[in-house]
């Protein structure tokens, strides 16, 4: 029998997620094998991945008509289709939530990307849905923008739990990591379980490498005064992304070291741990499983979407990569100042966010114009 690399992953203490949820998958039986066969062990879903899955998906349309007739306004009816996606799903990866003590088996759902940089708002939302879907095992998902991490912090604090999404740089991973610190410490102090809290933090890679590789582009045809920069140039093509992670991992390490921490555990608090996220190449240059390969450890998710997890399954190379060739990521994010490259990570990293943030905002307010046009068209004369 042919190695399942998904389920070879997790002897190396690795979580592997679905990027995708859409009706189709629930009903046909497919998520279910995938949890029950494949190694699938949670779930992401995002504005992008709904408006997919219910645009011009006549699958809905039934629901559709129903909210029509209860005169719901349109935003009521996306939550109805939403909210019972995330409630099926979570219902099927529930025995994988009670198997792993509440470490996985998780549904993410993310609050209006609308809101993203309204912090009160944010915590409203989450607290709403999280009440009104009523499973255990999903996280809200909240984007770690300024506005977003005293947010995550009072959520936490609620004792609901987060999936902090669009993180780009390490710093933000930090911030996000003692949010989440403080969270806990809100609950510890009113005498509050929080061994039940789970948290990840969605670490975004191919949309940094696509950038920076862009920024490469640009200069190589620009033209350079020498091989040498040339050189340079395309050495740090492709390579931003995982050095990044690396380094995050490493702050990972470094956070859960920490007395602050120690003390948290010690009451039986999970780690929050990285997830991998943005993990599909955009590159056909590049490897197509570049960003599982190479990011393989202990006490981290990968959330893969169905075409990276179909050429996982064929041809990953599963090894604990992790935490190897740190010098190399420290030296080549360092290499990024050099005058021959002269590329502001910072800068990317804030480009990045504020992106994000819209791409997420497009397809959610696309998928409101879709359900408008539906509603219209089913709504009585």
């Amino acid at each position: 029998m042919a190695t399942n690399h998904l389920q070879e992953i997790q002897e190396y203490g690795q979580s592997i997620w679905i990027d995708n949820l859409t009706r189709d998958i629930i009903q046909s039986g497919e998520l279910k094998n995938l949890v029950a066969n494949q190694g699938i062990s949670g779930i992401t879903s995002n504005p992008a991945i709904f408006e997919k899955a219910i645009a011009n998906n006549a699958i809905y349309d039934a629901d559709i008509e129903a909210g029509v007739r209860a005169q719901l306004p349109t935003y009521k009816i996306y939550e109805s289709l939403v909210f019972a996606d995330i409630r099926n799903a979570a219902d099927i990866l529930r025995p994988v939530y009670e198997a792993s003590n509440g470490v996985d088996g998780y549904v993410s759902i993310e609050v209006p990307p609308t809101i993203a940089h309204d912090t009160q708002a944010t915590v409203n939302e989450a607290r709403r849905y999280f009440q009104e879907i009523g499973r255990e095992n999903i996280m809200i998902k909240i984007p770690g923008t300024e506005s977003g991490l005293p947010a995550v912090e009072q959520v936490i604090a609620d004792g609901i739990n987060v999936n902090i999404t669009l993180l780009f740089s390490v710093q933000s991973y930090i911030n996000t990591a003692w949010a989440y610190i403080r969270g806990l410490e809100k609950l510890v102090a009113e005498d509050k379980d929080i061994s039940k809290i789970a948290s990840v933090a969605s670490f975004f890679l191919s949309r940094i490498d696509s950038n920076i590789d862009a920024k490469i582009d640009a200069k190589l045809h620009r033209g350079v005064d020498d091989i040498n920069q040339e050189a340079k140039l395309s050495a740090v093509k492709g390579k931003v992304a995982i050095a990044n992670a690396k380094i995050a991992y490493q702050e990972y390490k470094k956070i859960i070291e920490s007395d602050r921490w120690q003390a948290l555990a010690a009451k039986g608090a999970k780690v929050q741990r990285l997830l991998w996220a943005s993990t599909s190449t955009k590159d056909p240059h590049y490897s197509d499983v570049m960003y599982v390969d190479e990011l393989i450890g202990r006490d981290t998710v990968n959330t893969l979407p169905p075409l990276t997890i179909a050429a996982c399954v064929d041809h990953c190379d599963v090894g604990d990569r992790l935490e190897t060739k740190l010098k190399e990521a420290y030296q080549l994010i360092e290499s990024l100042k050099d005058p021959d490259i002269n590329i502001d990570i910072n800068t990317v990293m804030d480009e990045l966010l504020v992106e994000g943030i819209d791409k997420f905002v497009q397809p959610f307010q696309s998928l409101m114009n879709s359900l408008e046009n539906k509603v219209k068209l089913l709504s009585p004369v």
